[in-house]
């Protein structure tokens, strides 16, 4: 059996998908790419999406064995932490997180408020690195170029790119955020377009077009090498580069990009309390 049961979870706020990755024989799972609920205006937190995940999870009697995020996301605020504490499991993220962390350690002025080795996660995947869910192979590919940390997980017949790729008609990921590049990203993508024609893909995100009134997540290798608009095969890597620039010129920040890093760069752990107890996100002042 070679073959995982995938259910997507669609967060309409975010346009966030995670996806619960089962292993129909001995029922053991991955949570790929939680989400947990953050409004901006009032700094409250909540857990709706989660829940839903826990709820999933408990009612198909899964277990977790691992919780993973593909890179440290910039849109929205994982839930590793709060899905471990309900179902297990061990949050894992890619090896090159440590990078991430110290980049924003020196934007958000951490000090040594934040460790920068990647302790703040049980498991650090190695490029290359083979795992299992249940009885199902998964390996672990480094695929930088959105952000230097970012990681695809194939299992079984799928593979789980998070932002590097999204649905053919919207493209790729974009690579301006600090230790983004676009060179790297095509390089990535070109190692994803080797693997079998059929295998299943699964994205982190999805917009919609204009031409598309609904939303979808799920295409294939075959699919995104025929018609992805920005680098389906016979785009050139240095086509790619100065499409990718010029896109993403015009591109502003994502609304919760300050909260998310700071919180996603800590496995879901919220910044240290203060004197008082309470919890603050930084908000830097003409840095990015």
């Amino acid at each position: 059996m070679n073959k995982p049961d995938v259910t997507g979870f669609f967060d309409p706020t975010t346009h966030t998908v995670s996806y619960v990755v089962a292993d129909p024989k001995t029922r053991m799972c991955a949570v790929i790419d939680s989400v947990l609920d953050y409004d901006q205006a009032s700094g409250r937190m909540q857990s709706r999406s989660a829940e839903a995940i826990i709820d999933y999870i408990l009612n198909h009697r899964l277990t977790v064995e691992w919780i993973i995020d593909t890179h440290v996301h910039a849109d929205h605020l994982t839930a590793a932490q709060f899905i471990k504490q309900h179902t297990g499991g061990r949050t894992g993220i890619g090896e090159k997180v440590k990078c991430v962390q110290q980049t924003f350690g020196k934007i958000f002025n951490e000090n040594n408020s934040l460790r920068t080795d990647g302790s703040q996660f049980d498991w650090l995947f190695k490029d290359g690195e083979t795992y299992k869910i249940g009885s199902i192979d998964a390996h672990a590919m480094l695929t930088p170029g959105h952000t230097p940390a970012c990681m695809s997980h194939s299992i079984g017949d799928c593979i789980f790119v998070g932002d590097t790729l999204f649905m053919p008609d919207f493209g790729t990921a974009r690579c301006d955020f600090p230790g983004g590049d676009a060179g790297l990203l095509y390089d990535s993508i070109q190692k994803i377009f080797a693997l079998p024609d059929e295998t299943r893909m699964y994205l982190c995100h999805d917009y919609k077009t204009s031409k598309r009134t609904e939303f979808s997540w799920e295409t294939t290798v075959g699919d995104q090498k025929r018609s992805n608009i920005h680098v389906k095969t016979g785009v050139t890597r240095e086509e790619f580069i100065t499409k990718r620039r010029k896109r993403d010129a015009m591109l502003g920040f994502p609304d919760l990009i300050l909260p998310s890093v700071q919180v996603n760069m800590r496995a879901g752990h919220l910044p240290p309390p203060e004197t008082n107890g309470k919890h603050y996100i930084k908000i830097p002042i003409n840095v990015m």
